[in-house]
């Protein structure tokens, strides 16, 4: 299927080729890693936008209390993406590692093994915050209204949890093997088709919060349904041929390979669930300075999400690339690769953080529709702060996408909880009880992201991810005994 031309991919594409021409990059890997990181980017945008139209729609129907009730129900809800993405590091880890090598027959046993990981540990979470999602709620606020607002939100998102987690093994698998596009497709056109149900139930049933998370659920469903009937037909209406086709009747429960998703997976979860359980604590203090700069901080975290979607790119595109020279068995060109993909990246989030930082106002005040609202310039401010976070956000991630890649993913778990739970809530917590003020929630911000850039970078730069690669490639006997 010929594909058009994207302005979107040609913009990435100009950036990578501008460093090519002062030397940074070769650009040979920049059109490779454009190939591979824009339709990332794109569903990022689109997934990223869904989540703040849903706070939007939420925040214009309802008001400030339902807006910070989402908010306490978001860290429950991201707990489905920290258990799926981190075992689908292990998908991508092994997929793109045998398609690099061609040991084509054992892409499907890896596939498969990674839906058997991922529904075993999902559908016991989405019991839990469906029975009782009023206690899960009331860790964090006290206010009756909000915990009804984040309590009915819970409940029906529960049933989303696992199709959550099983769109992310879905996604890696074919960037895994060289194709950004058919997810691009997939799951950037369940986020439009959620935003278009939120708006029918919201809006037009006046269904509120509950309308905001069925319209999650049923987006969910969709591109779980999409993305295994194009395993299982080898094509999709839309992007037609695939690169790859499984027969998804085969063996789930292959030990060995179970054991090597896990254990790849493992600290990507614990990494993934950093931030996902430090919301709790963090939202907590930020709960300390009032409704008003909660709402302002659920607004910026919507926007940072969105500003955040190149890293999605960039760190999928160097698990790809540098686990298929892995597999080849091509170590240096795996290196050029990580090398490259990080100031690629950085340079992208500093020309998208410029863009945001001019437009802060505006895109503010689009969630509550007033410009007076209280909130706005907490907001604002939050975005600013969001905007300098952004560049240490930028090696953070690519350099953890090329260690997640060989199979080393504990020293970015460890860089992310030193992040978070040694600087960024540390700071916030003192903001919240002495002079410092609101200050400490801004430094919290960019400590959250410079503490882990710092670590990932050096990690990769010693090189052992090499060696620990080895384990995990196909011809291994290591991973399979």
């Amino acid at each position: 299927m010929q594909r058009l031309p994207n302005p979107f991919r040609a913009l990435v594409l100009y950036i990578g080729l501008a460093l090519a021409r002062v030397g940074l990059v070769s650009g040979e890997r920049v059109r490779r890693t454009t190939d591979l990181a824009w339709p990332r980017i794109v569903t990022g945008i689109a997934r990223m936008s869904k989540n703040a139209v849903d706070v939007a729609m939420v925040g214009l129907a309802l008001g400030p209390v339902a807006i910070a009730g989402v908010g306490f129900a978001t860290p429950y809800w991201g707990l489905a993406f920290s258990l799926g993405g981190g075992f689908a590091a292990g998908t991508i880890a092994l997929v793109s590692q045998r398609y690099g090598a061609e040991a084509y027959d054992d892409l499907g046993l890896a596939i498969r093994a990674s839906v058997a990981v991922v529904l075993a540990v999902t559908v016991p979470v989405a019991a839990v915050f469906y029975a009782v999602p009023e206690p899960l709620i009331r860790v964090m606020s006290d206010d009756p209204a909000t915990v009804a607002y984040g309590a009915d939100y819970l409940r029906i998102l529960a049933f989303g949890v696992p199709f959550a987690g099983l769109n992310l093994v879905g996604s890696r698998v074919y960037i895994g093997v060289d194709d950004a596009w058919t997810p691009m497709l997939v799951r950037a056109g369940g986020a439009l088709s959620n935003i278009a149900i939120n708006a029918a139930l919201v809006f037009g049933l006046g269904m509120g919060v509950v309308g905001a998370a069925m319209g999650t659920v049923l987006a969910n469903v969709l591109v779980t349904a999409a993305f295994a009937g194009g395993l299982v037909a080898g094509r999709l209406p839309l992007a037609g041929d695939l690169p790859i086709q499984v027969d998804l009747r085969g063996r789930y429960l292959d030990r060995p390979t179970l054991r090597d998703i896990v254990r790849i997976g493992l600290p990507v979860v614990g990494r993934n669930s950093v931030w996902t359980v430090a919301k709790f604590p963090m939202l907590a203090v930020v709960a300390l300075f009032g409704p008003t700069v909660v709402a302002g901080y659920v607004i910026a975290r919507r926007v940072w999400g969105i500003m955040n979607t190149p890293g999605w790119g960039f760190g999928l595109a160097a698990s790809s690339l540098v686990g298929q020279e892995l597999g080849a068995g091509d170590e240096r060109t795996a290196e050029a690769y990580g090398r490259d993909i990080v100031r690629f990246s950085t340079a992208t989030y500093a020309v998208a953080a410029a863009i945001v930082a001019l437009l802060a106002h505006p895109i503010v005040v689009s969630f509550v529709g007033d410009a007076g609202d209280p909130s706005v310039p907490y907001a604002v401010a939050f975005v600013y702060a969001a905007c300098v976070a952004s560049l240490p956000q930028a090696v953070k991630g690519a350099t953890a996408g090329a260690l997640d890649a060989s199979g080393d993913t504990r020293w970015p778990f460890y860089s992310q909880a030193i992040g978070m739970f040694g600087c960024a809530i540390p700071l916030a917590y003192l903001g919240a009880t002495t002079s410092l003020g609101i200050v400490g929630l801004y430094l919290s911000f960019v400590a959250e992201t410079a503490a882990p850039a710092a670590i990932n970078y050096r990690r990769f730069a010693t090189g052992k991810w090499k060696s620990i690669s080895r384990d995990f490639r196909p011809e291994s006997p290591v991973a399979d005994d």
